[in-house]
């Protein structure tokens, strides 16, 4: 079992991108503590080293989805600002919401495609309709549909039905893969500061042993 989990410092200020890195390693320990592995799938890096604006984790293992629930929502790194000093704010906030995965491109294979010969009107279409050489083409994954009476052969209007047919479900797939990039980006303008699910901060300093 596995589950994606995007980690957003929105257009939040840089320090949002450092606490992103440190939410990430603070998540990292916690999913590995209980068994479970954590991968980065894509990272967009933020200004500084080392700090992340978005991050796309895969966890995978038993209790993954709880994990990730656990994880989901808005994001708390309270400490103070390793940048401004003279700033007093001490909250940066991500959010991590499970993204929209990506579409399943189709396989086009011609075995899922129903051909009938067909009829159609129109201007010099008289001998076409008697020998019946118009094309009904249905693709029956998608249930998209093409008529073509281009040709007086029936041969030529069938290939050009599947050259149509094979277009129109590339255009499909290109459209679908827009709209999970358009909903993943979606995430990072919807970070809602304030009431946060975690509140996390940095471990406290053991004090050094006395010689």
């Amino acid at each position: 079992m596995s589950e994606l989990l995007l980690l957003s410092a929105g257009r939040g200020p840089q320090e949002c991108a450092w606490a992103l890195a440190q939410l990430l390693h603070r998540l990292t320990a916690d999913g590995t503590g209980r068994g479970l592995t954590i991968q980065q799938v894509q990272a967009v890096p933020g200004d500084r080293n080392g700090t992340y604006r978005s991050v796309l984790i895969q966890i995978s293992g038993a209790g993954a989805e709880a994990f990730a629930a656990s994880w989901t929502g808005t994001l708390c790194w309270q400490a103070p600002s390793p940048y401004r000093a003279s700033t007093g704010r001490k909250n940066w906030y991500v959010t991590a919401q499970p993204p929209q995965r990506d579409a399943r491109p189709t396989t086009f294979v011609e075995a899922d495609v129903d051909i009938v010969a067909c009829r159609t009107g129109g201007p010099g279409g008289q001998h076409r309709n008697k020998a019946s050489t118009a094309v009904r083409a249905t693709h029956r994954p998608s249930g998209i549909v093409v008529v073509v009476d281009e040709e007086r052969q029936f041969s030529l209007n069938r290939r050009i039905a599947l050259q149509l047919l094979r277009q129109r479900i590339e255009h499909g797939d290109e459209a679908a893969r827009r709209a999970v990039t358009t909903a993943r980006w979606r995430i990072h303008d919807d970070l809602v500061r304030g009431d946060p699910v975690r509140v996390e901060r940095p471990e406290p300093q053991r004090p050094g042993r006395r010689g």
